[in-house]
């Protein structure tokens, strides 16, 4: 096996899904670069916070408490929470309209100092992340990793994909295919397994013309159970 050119997916994915139609209406399209450098810092925090906490829960009730988090943490202010001594962090974890949980409550405000440092240096943290190159998208998540908490495996991809980030992710369905056409081999998440699936998403943008996120759910439709009214972001 090896790289299949993007049309074979594709035809693959109409195939499964019944029509281009039913296909080209499953995908989502990401903000344009002028529409990412409006994002605020603040709803970058607001939605790491939200995976973080989403992560090994049910996203539903976080999705339910969500407007309390927000009340709770002031509309996720940068400024306000790196004034937070230890003391209001702790207190603050025991809020019953927000889910309990120290450590994951405690990622708020490391988060928010990453931010703002990230922030003083490009000017904004939308900037820092329209202005990265897509062509290696998956040295932003590497970034989003090493220097915040809590925001590997696909916390930080699933994060930016919510806020209209180009981005594709890494699902079940995704690692199975390049794992079944071995273009990987182990981990989809070693530094050479990434590669290969940038290099290989890099490929099929020049294919067909696409954005990472359509190509990604494209990618996704067309493999593992993904058939007639199925949907897999």
């Amino acid at each position: 096996m090896g790289l299949e050119h993007f049309d074979a997916i594709y035809q693959r994915a109409v195939e499964r899904k019944g029509s281009v139609e039913m296909v080209e209406s499953l995908l989502s399209t990401p903000l344009t670069h002028t529409q990412l450098l409006v994002i605020t810092d603040d709803r970058f925090l607001a939605e790491f916070t939200k995976k973080v906490f989403q992560s090994g829960f049910v996203w539903r009730v976080v999705r339910q408490k969500w407007p309390d988090f927000e009340d709770v943490f002031w509309q996720f202010d940068i400024d306000k929470l790196l004034l937070m001594p230890d003391e209001m962090v702790e207190k603050k974890a025991t809020d019953p309209k927000i889910i309990r949980n120290l450590s994951k409550v405690r990622t708020i405000r490391e988060n928010a100092l990453m931010i703002k440092e990230v922030s003083n240096e490009h000017g904004s943290f939308a900037a820092f992340v329209a202005n990265w190159d897509p062509q290696n998208v998956v040295g932003l998540w590497d970034e989003l990793k090493q220097r915040g908490t809590r925001l590997g495996g696909n916390t930080g991809p699933y994060a930016l994909r919510f806020l209209g980030v180009d981005t594709f992710l890494l699902s079940r369905d995704i690692e199975a295919y390049f794992t079944q056409y071995k273009i990987i081999s182990g981990s989809c998440r070693s530094k050479r397994s990434l590669r290969a699936i940038q290099d290989a998403f890099n490929t099929w943008r020049k294919q067909s013309g696409r954005s990472l996120t359509e190509i990604s759910q494209i990618l996704a439709y067309s493999s593992g159970d993904n058939y007639v009214g199925l949907q897999v972001s």
